[in-house]
C-alpha cells in the first residue's frame, strides 16, 4: 500500500459534497443515538402506562441495545451486498417508521417489539457512518471528522433523555417519539441527496450459520440477565435452558468462525494487537457509557422525588462535559493518547466512587457535577481509542472491523445494564427483608422518642408510610452496589489502556 493510497480518500468526492456527507451522517447518528436511551428518562411514565415492573420496563432499553448489537456485525455484509448509500437510506427509513410505532404502542409487548425494530433497523447508521467519513475525508482530516462524529454520538444520548424528560413532563412520553419522526425524515432526504450512488460490485452471500448462532447466543444471554433475578436464576427451568442454549450457540459461532473459509466475523482482524486491545477497551467503554443514564432517572424520580425536567437538566451536564472532553482529547493525544484513555477511565472510577456515597437527599448540583465528570471522561477516551484501534487496519477491513467494534460497545452496554438492574432488584428485596426485621413491637428502641422520631407502628397508615421509607432505603443500597460495580469496571480498564501503542496517527 503506497503513501498516496493511505492519505487519499477511498471515495473521491468534491469538498462541498464531503461536508454535506458529514452533515447527513452526523444528523442520522445523532437522532439514532438520542433514541437509544430516550426510554431511560421515560421509564417511570411508561412503567405506569404499561403496568410494568422495574425490570420489565428496562427491556425497552436493554433489548433496543441488544438488537443494535445483533445487527451491527452485519454492516460489512450489508454494505458489500447493497452498497453504503442504500444501507444508510433504508436504515434511517426503518428507524423512523419504528420510532413512530413506538409512540403508538398500546402495550408493553408492542413497545418492546418496536424498540427492537428501531434498534436493529438503525444499527448500521453509526458504524457505517463512521466508515463513510473515513473513506471520503483524507487522512489528515480524520481527526476532525471523527471528533465531530464523536461529539454527535455522545450528544445524542444526552439530548434524548434530557429533552425527552421535559417533553414528557409537558405533554406525554409518546410525544418524545412523535417529535423524532421529522428529524428521521430529514436524515432520509439528506442521505439520498448527499451520498454518492453505489457502484455495482460483487454481492457476497451472508454466512447464515454464524449470524444465527451469534444472534441466538446474544438474545438468550440477554433474556437470562433480564429475567434471571425475577425467576430466581437457575432454580428456573427457563433460565437454565436459556443459559445452556446460549452457551451452545456461542460454541457453534466460535467454532464456525475458526473453521469456515468465509465466516460471518473474520477472526483475522483480532490478530492486530492495537485492534484487539481496542476491542476489549470498547467493551468496557460501553459498560460505562450508558449505565448511569439508565439507572439515575429511575433512582431520582421513583425514590428521590426529582421531576423529569430536573433530571433532564442533570443529564445535560454530561453532554457539556463530553463536548469539552472531545476538544481536550486531541491535545492530550499529541502528548500521549494512553494518558487520555487511562485518565478517562480514572475519571469514570472517581465518578462511580462518588455516586456510591450519595443518599436520597443528594443535591442536584452534585449529580450535575458528577455527570460533567462522566462526560469529560467519555470525550477524552473515545477519539484516541478509535484511532488506536484502527490505525494499522487497511481500509478494506474497516466496515467489518467497525461493525465488530460497535458490536462490543453495545454488548457491553446491554449486558452491564441488565446486570446492574438485576443487582438493584436483588439488593432491594434482600435489604428490605433485613431492615423490616427491626420494625416490630418487640423492638424496644422504637419506644424511645429520639430513636423513633416521627415514625410509628401504631396504625396501618403509619406502618405503610414506614414501609415505603424502608423500601426507598433498600433500593438505594441496590443502586449504590451498582455504582460500585461501575467503579470496579473503570479501574480494570486503566492498565489495558496503557498497553496500547503510543502513536495514533
Amino acid at each position: 500500500m503506497t503513501a498516496t493510497t493511505v492519505n487519499d480518500p477511498v471515495v473521491d468526492v468534491s469538498v462541498t459534497r464531503r461536508w454535506m456527507i458529514l452533515f447527513s451522517v452526523v444528523l442520522g447518528s445523532t437522532i439514532y443515538n438520542a433514541t437509544i436511551l430516550v426510554a431511560s428518562g421515560l421509564q417511570p411514565q411508561m412503567q405506569g402506562a404499561m403496568s410494568a415492573t422495574q425490570d420489565e420496563i428496562a427491556w425497552t432499553v436493554t433489548f433496543n441495545i441488544l438488537a443494535t448489537a445483533i445487527v451491527t456485525p452485519m454492516t460489512g455484509w450489508l454494505t458489500a451486498r447493497f452498497g453504503a448509500r442504500n444501507v444508510m437510506v433504508w436504515s434511517v427509513f426503518t428507524f423512523t417508521v419504528a420510532t413512530l410505532m413506538c409512540g403508538l404502542a398500546g402495550s408493553l409487548e408492542s413497545l418492546v417489539f418496536w424498540r427492537i425494530v428501531q434498534g436493529g433497523g438503525g444499527a448500521a447508521l453509526v458504524p457505517l457512518g463512521q466508515t463513510i467519513l473515513l473513506n471520503v475525508f483524507p487522512s489528515f482530516q480524520h481527526g476532525m471528522a471523527i471528533s465531530v462524529f464523536g461529539v454527535a454520538n455522545m450528544a445524542g444520548p444526552v439530548i434524548g433523555p434530557s429533552l425527552g424528560g421535559y417533553i414528557a413532563e409537558v405533554w406525554s412520553w409518546r410525544w418524545v417519539f412523535y417529535l423524532t419522526v421529522p428529524f428521521g425524515v430529514a436524515a432520509f432526504i439528506a442521505f439520498r441527496a448527499a451520498l454518492p450512488k453505489d457502484e455495482p460490485g460483487v454481492r457476497p452471500s451472508l454466512d447464515w450459520t454464524g449470524f444465527l448462532a451469534l444472534a441466538t447466543a446474544l438474545a438468550l444471554a440477554q433474556i437470562v440477565l433480564s429475567r434471571g433475578q425475577r425467576l430466581d436464576w437457575f432454580q428456573s427451568i427457563e433460565i437454565t435452558a436459556a443459559t445452556a442454549l446460549s452457551a451452545i450457540a456461542l460454541y457453534v459461532f466460535v467454532a464456525h468462525c475458526l473453521t469456515s473459509p468465509r465466516p460471518f466475523l473474520s477472526p483475522s482482524i483480532l490478530t492486530d494487537r492495537n485492534y484487539l486491545l481496542g476491542f476489549i477497551l470498547v467493551t468496557v467503554f460501553g459498560m460505562l457509557n450508558f449505565t448511569p443514564m439508565v439507572l439515575l432517572p429511575q433512582l431520582l424520580q421513583a425514590h428521590a422525588g426529582f421531576p423529569d425536567s430536573l433530571i433532564g437538566f442533570i443529564i445535560a451536564w454530561r453532554g457539556l462535559g463530553a463536548v469539552i472532553g472531545f476538544f481536550l482529547s486531541d491535545k492530550i493525544a499529541r502528548i500521549d493518547p494512553r494518558i487520555g484513555m487511562a485518565g478517562g477511565f480514572a475519571l469514570h472510577a472517581v465518578s462511580g466512587f462518588w455516586l456510591s456515597s450519595i443518599d436520597l437527599n443528594v443535591p442536584d448540583w452534585v449529580l450535575a457535577a458528577n455527570g460533567f465528570i462522566q462526560g469529560v471522561a467519555i470525550g477524552i477516551i473515545w477519539v484516541p481509542m478509535s484511532f488506536a484501534a484502527f490505525r494499522t487496519l487497511a481500509p478494506t477491513y474497516r466496515a467489518e472491523a467497525m461493525g465488530v467494534f460497535h458490536l462490543m460497545r453495545n454488548i457491553g452496554s446491554s449486558f452491564f445494564i441488565s446486570l446492574s438492574v438485576a443487582e438493584i432488584v436483588r439488593a432491594t428485596g434482600a435489604n428490605f427483608s433485613r431492615l423490616v426485621e427491626n420494625v416490630s413491637p418487640f423492638n424496644r428502641s422504637l419506644n424511645l422518642p429520639w430513636v423513633a422520631g416521627s415514625w410509628s407502628v401504631e396504625t396501618l397508615p403509619d406502618m405503610a408510610r414506614l414501609a415505603r421509607e424502608i423500601n426507598r432505603q433498600a433500593a438505594l443500597i441496590g443502586y449504590l452496589n451498582a455504582f460500585w460495580m461501575y467503579m470496579i469496571a473503570s479501574l480494570c480498564a486503566i492498565p489495558l489502556a496503557l498497553l496500547l501503542g503510543r502513536r495514533t496517527r
